[in-house]
């Protein structure tokens, strides 16, 4: 099984969403082999607990356009990873120095990578690098 269209295509509205608040190393991964609870985790990261605030702010504010609202919001108030669930699209939004300490991608390595059509920029060449084959 695969992660569905519209997962897809959420991820994808979120993940322009949040580049447009300058988030670096966006990538998504199709978790719905191994995860029940949704199909795609959406990661991003920013230098500042500012920063992660505007992306998730940015985010919630595109997919609020498509009628979407997260069913649970965690990590707001700290502003070091901020975790948005829509159900079968999971966004992770965290500081730097968190993401490379959790090290998300580590973890679920053997997801494949989503294509989120982002251009020929940082957040897509990141996501090819985490692509396992």
């Amino acid at each position: 099984m695969t992660a569905t269209d519209s997962s897809i295509a959420t991820a994808r509205h979120a993940a322009r969403a949040a580049a447009e608040k300058l988030a670096d190393d966006i990538v998504a991964l199709d978790v719905s082999e191994r995860l029940a609870l949704a199909d795609v985790f959406l990661i991003a990261s920013a230098p500042s607990e500012r920063q992660v605030n505007a992306i998730v702010d940015g985010v919630e504010e595109e997919l609020s356009k498509f009628d979407l609202k997260p069913t649970r919001r965690e990590g707001r108030s700290g502003g070091r990873w901020v975790l948005l669930d829509y159900s079968d699209v999971v966004i992770h939004v965290q500081h730097e120095e968190d993401r490379v300490f959790y090290a998300l991608e580590r973890l679920w390595k053997d997801c494949p990578v989503v294509d989120l059509q982002l251009g020929d920029d940082a957040s897509a060449k990141a996501a090819a690098g985490t692509e396992t084959e």
